[in-house]
């Protein structure tokens, strides 16, 4: 039997912007249920009672959407213990390690240089049309699992914002899930608790400084213009959801069902 998550959101010291997916609305009439669907950052620093709340979900599995390089930096998650961990990775929301060790180490001419007049931006939707575009077999696995025996399941990258926001997207576009809500609850990524913490490499004041901050803006902000880029690459590759979830992720009607059936009140 699957625990219910308590109403209020609980405070984790070590994991960032978790919460349940459940109660969101489909367009016809259901709601996602409680308990099945997570979705946080990384798992690598959750303390022992991050890590006892976390088991007390009854998690079947753990989609871990990070590189090797972001586990490499960050470190891998914690082991709970009775539950699957899956590595997908799926592209770096702004591809690169050049450019990852640019954002920590870089002066602000650096940062100028690949940032400014809407660059990081810019990067940051290309990106989400390449996860959308490319990595449809991911996608494709991670549906399936949830509508075999995956559930509950908790998806996570390294901020929980933008690889795990588009796999959640996506996973709320086949239960039906009404546009508005999924792209609200893209955005709660943005309250200022969830936010992934920016480290740099510098310790003075101008490592963190006012325009370096706007500068990086772009890279940590859950953007509704991002997950639109989303949208619309399935629309302009597929010609709508449907199609791209048959075609494009091999989810066919019966599957898609028991998706619904797993994860829908």
């Amino acid at each position: 039997m699957t625990q219910q998550v308590p109403s209020t959101e609980p405070e984790l010291a070590g994991v960032r912007n978790f919460r349940d997916v459940g109660g969101l609305p489909t367009v016809d009439g259901r709601r996602v249920r409680h308990g099945v669907l997570f979705r946080s950052g990384h798992l690598a620093h959750a303390t022992p009672e991050d890590a006892a709340f976390l088991s007390s979900l009854g998690l079947h599995t753990v989609f871990d959407f990070r590189n090797a390089a972001d586990r490499k930096l960050e470190g891998p998650d914690v082991e709970l213990p009775g539950v699957r961990n899956v590595n997908l990775p799926l592209s770096d929301p702004a591809d690169g390690a050049e450019f990852w060790k640019m954002v920590r180490d870089g002066d602000l001419e650096q940062l100028r240089s690949i940032l400014d007049d809407g660059k990081g931006a810019a990067r940051m939707i290309a990106s989400y049309r390449t996860m959308v575009k490319e990595r449809t077999a991911e996608h494709s696995q991670v549906l399936h699992a949830l509508a075999e025996d995956s559930v509950p399941a908790l998806m996570h990258c390294a901020a929980g914002k933008d690889r795990a926001g588009v796999s959640i997207a996506v996973t709320l576009l086949a239960l039906g899930v009404e546009r508005d809500a999924i792209v609200a609850d893209y955005l709660e990524s943005n309250a200022k608790h969830r936010r992934y913490k920016v480290h740099r490499s510098g310790t003075d004041a101008s490592a963190y400084s006012p325009e370096v901050m706007e500068l990086l803006s772009p890279l940590f902000d859950a953007r509704a213009e991002y997950l639109a880029a989303a949208l619309e690459t399935i629309e302009e590759t597929w010609g709508g959801v449907d199609a791209y979830l048959e075609r494009g992720l091999r989810l066919t009607p019966e599957t898609r069902q028991r998706l619904r059936e797993r994860l829908l009140d």
